[in-house]
């Protein structure tokens, strides 16, 4: 019977998981639980080289949803027992730049910085807590999306916002850590450690967005900063905004601090502008004919292309730009038109590569290299999770040899 080191990435209403051989690192189940609290409650999973199965359900929280998907693993993987359990979380506050072994004391100080992500930490934390329940003796860790860049410079961390609450560890994160991570380890294996050292912007382009300027595979600076609601526009998020439109929309539309955070977190971005749809595929389909479709992808290509002129600025120079994520490893046309954008730095884009969706979309003679990643979060989990396997191995055998 073989060992799984299983990943939980729990957001606001989704369970997403994983499994893994805890000795090869190959991947031989993944899946999510999506829609929980609503009457469309949707379970996917599947065993490596099987059919996904996909069954509608009605659970109501995370609790539910992690009793069907041990249940479901207990009928379909019944070869594997679990080793250990890698959480995402997405917010690990100033206090944690590396990945850390959950007890008590690592639950505690995640719900004392639960208010810097109210809409995921809660639900990440309460998964956590689940698996404690069922799992006491199992190693369990918490990766944090954050924690790629908590060593950026003072000077891409700083708000400039009263020195009092700086001191208070308001500041800028960044998030996206973990598949930002993953993408420097690939660019290193596809074209060797020289150009995964060099001055690199990534972009993750989902339902969530953000791009990070990364040199000699450290983060330099990033476009989300206190909040996943920050930088470039997403598919329901705002991104950036004039501080003073809160204070504005309290006095005219009376709108509470609950309202406006609603607004910026699942009533704008793509489907605020255009009105129809968050999604880029409608929108690009619908663009001929709908001006406000037309305008909200404009919008979105422009401020991402604006954020890669700005971090050429940051990194004195861009060698070389990954576009990854749902939308940046798909979306043909957006990378398109974000690289047109972006000739005066150098960027020449491969047409045929580029619609191709190959490895390496820019010319061979572009002075700034454009490639297509698939990023993959989990991997990164579950590679942090067997290193600390083995270190707690290592330790205990030496602990016995002692």
């Amino acid at each position: 019977m073989s060992e799984l080191v299983l990943t939980l990435n729990g957001g606001s209403s989704s369970l997403k998981f994983a499994g893994y051989d805890r000795l090869s690192g190959k991947r031989v189940l993944s899946g999510a639980v999506e829609g929980l609290g609503t009457t469309e409650t949707l379970f996917r999973g599947a065993l490596e080289g099987a059919d996904e199965e996909r069954v509608a359900l009605c659970l109501p929280d995370h609790r539910a949803a992690l009793l069907h998907l041990l249940d479901w693993l207990g009928e379909r993987a019944g070869t594997h027992t679990i080793a250990a359990i890698g959480h995402r979380l997405v917010h690990g506050g100033s206090q944690h730049a590396q990945p850390v072994s959950i007890g008590s004391g690592a639950v505690a100080l995640l719900k004392a910085v639960s208010a810097y992500a109210p809409a995921h930490l809660p639900a990440e934390i309460a998964v956590i807590e689940i698996c404690r329940e069922r799992f006491p003796d199992l190693l369990q860790v918490a990766c944090f999306d954050t924690a790629f860049h908590r060593h950026m410079p003072a000077v891409a961390r700083h708000l400039p916002i009263p020195r009092r609450l700086t001191q208070k560890g308001i500041e800028r994160f960044g998030f996206h850590g973990l598949s930002y991570a993953f993408l420097v380890e690939e660019l290193a294996r596809q074209a060797g450690d020289v150009a995964a050292a060099g001055k690199l912007v990534l972009a993750h382009l989902g339902n969530g967005a953000s791009l990070a300027a990364v040199r000699d595979r450290r983060s330099i600076d990033t476009t989300m900063g206190f909040s996943t609601s920050g930088g470039i526009p997403m598919a329901t998020r705002s991104g950036e905004l004039d501080p003073g439109l809160a204070f504005y929309l309290s006095r005219t539309e009376g709108m509470s601090t609950d309202a406006f955070q609603k607004m910026v977190t699942a009533e704008s971005g793509l489907l605020g502008m255009s009105e129809s749809s968050g999604d880029i595929r409608t929108l690009l389909t619908l663009e001929r004919t709908d001006r406000r479709a037309a305008e909200a992808l404009q919008y979105y290509c422009y401020r991402i292309a604006q954020a890669v002129g700005a971090f050429a600025v940051s990194l004195s120079g861009i060698e070389t730009l990954v576009f990854s994520g749902g939308v940046g490893e798909h979306a043909a046309e957006i990378r398109r038109r974000v690289c047109g954008r972006l000739g005066f730095l150098g960027v020449q884009l491969d047409d045929s590569a580029n619609v191709e969706n190959r490895a390496v979309i820019s010319t061979s003679t572009s002075p700034v290299t454009v490639r297509v990643i698939a990023t993959d979060e989990e991997a990164v989990i579950c590679s942090i999770v067997r290193d600390m396997l083995a270190k707690h191995h290592t330790s205990n055998g030496d602990a016995s040899h002692g």
